[in-house]
């Protein structure tokens, strides 16, 4: 066992590093820059993705020595730069460091970031760290009570389906959740708004915030009360169609589970059912849901947030990582990009080892040799 998570470990370095290496070089070739902001800014004109400007723009086509409006000579490979110092243009790049080659540039960040050293935000002037530990608290929120409800309901609602195949509570359930699972969730919340958070009809939900103001006055049960006051409608909202997925798959594990020999064999033992649904079929037929798990806590962990994260006004990782990538801040995309990773590398590995604790006969280990 030992070994086989020691070698899952060390797989993981190189995994790190060809997803840090793969979006680099995306970045590299991605139009915009964090120079080009600044520039931008100056000019009035920032959109937060100015486009950079290869040698064959018509600033590059003028001769080196050519002076433009501000005197100054613009064979800037900057797009907006014309009339600006170009030992500024030089500043900015140090600044940034794109004075340094993309290869050193590259192995300066591995090299940090196996220190868990991410730097600071281009524009906030606080540690990427920092930026990540504000964000948290909403992302965690979301993330895990979304993936608790959805299991607590899921795997309940699962087996009662698979019990009841192809009756009338079969059928209806199935339909609801197709019918959730086909509105998209962005739309769905923009509806809670209008019926419940005071857009048309009700006022009866906050729009903003994971807690009112004053909070940290409130009295620990009231604080209680206010915290899933206001993760009610986003946590509605992004699980409408999570339940989807889960409720079939654990139907569908235990009706395969369900026709097997073994069962048919308790069962003429004189097992009942309950002993033959929960101490038999359970623990092969939740195999498959483990092996879920994963992608669902990743996926309502941070990027199923986004959009709900907007609307909502919620402040978290999801919103952060597309400020981030919008305003071309390479420290805290590459950043969250390698936390991301490496929690899902985690939770894979802390899936195959629930496998082999749930199932003795799961050998990952004899697998390999």
């Amino acid at each position: 066992m030992s070994a086989y998570i020691a070698r899952r470990i060390l797989l993981m370095i190189p995994t790190l590093l060809g997803i840090l290496f793969v979006s680099f070089v995306v970045v590299q070739f991605a139009p915009g820059g964090p120079v080009e902001r600044v520039i931008a800014q100056l000019s009035g004109a920032d959109t937060g993705g100015t486009s950079r400007i290869s040698g064959g723009s018509d600033f590059a086509q003028r001769a080196p020595g050519q002076v433009g409006a501000g005197g100054d000579a613009i064979n800037s490979k900057y797009r907006g730069a014309q009339g600006l110092d170009p030992d500024f243009i030089k500043k900015l790049e140090a600044q940034f460091g794109f004075d340094k080659p993309a290869p050193e540039r590259f192995a300066l960040m591995v090299w940090n970031f196996a220190r868990f050293d991410f730097g600071k935000s281009y524009f906030r002037d606080v540690s990427v760290i920092q930026l990540i530990k504000e964000k948290l608290p909403v992302s965690i929120s979301l993330g895990i009570w979304l993936t608790l409800i959805t299991y607590l309901i899921s795997i309940p609602l699962g087996i009662r389906k698979a019990m009841k195949d192809g009756t009338r509570l079969d059928t209806w359930t199935s339909t609801v959740l197709v019918l959730g699972y086909a509105i998209p969730g962005f739309l769905f919340a923009i509806l809670l708004i209008i019926l419940f958070a005071g857009g048309s009809f009700f006022n009866w939900f906050p729009l903003r915030g994971l807690t009112s103001d004053g909070w940290s006055d409130f009295p620990w049960y009231w604080k209680i009360v206010d915290y899933f006051w206001h993760l009610t409608l986003p946590l509605i909202a992004m699980g409408l169609g999570a339940f989807t997925t889960m409720t079939f798959l654990t139907k569908n594990s235990f009706l395969d589970e369900i026709r097997k020999q073994y069962v048919m064999t308790a069962r003429a033992k004189g097992c009942s059912e309950n002993r033959v649904l929960y101490g038999h079929v359970f623990r092969n037929a939740m195999l498959i849901v483990i092996a879920g798990f994963p992608g669902t806590f990743i996926h309502a962990f941070f990027s199923g947030s986004l959009l709900i994260e907007t609307i909502f006004s919620l402040d978290g990782l999801g919103l952060l990582s597309f400020e981030s990538v919008l305003n071309r801040d390479y420290p805290v995309v590459f950043g969250t990009l390698y936390i991301f990773s490496l929690v899902g590398l985690v939770i894979n590995l802390i899936s195959d080892l629930t496998y082999m604790w749930i199932d003795p006969r799961i050998d990952f280990e004899a697998r390999e040799v």
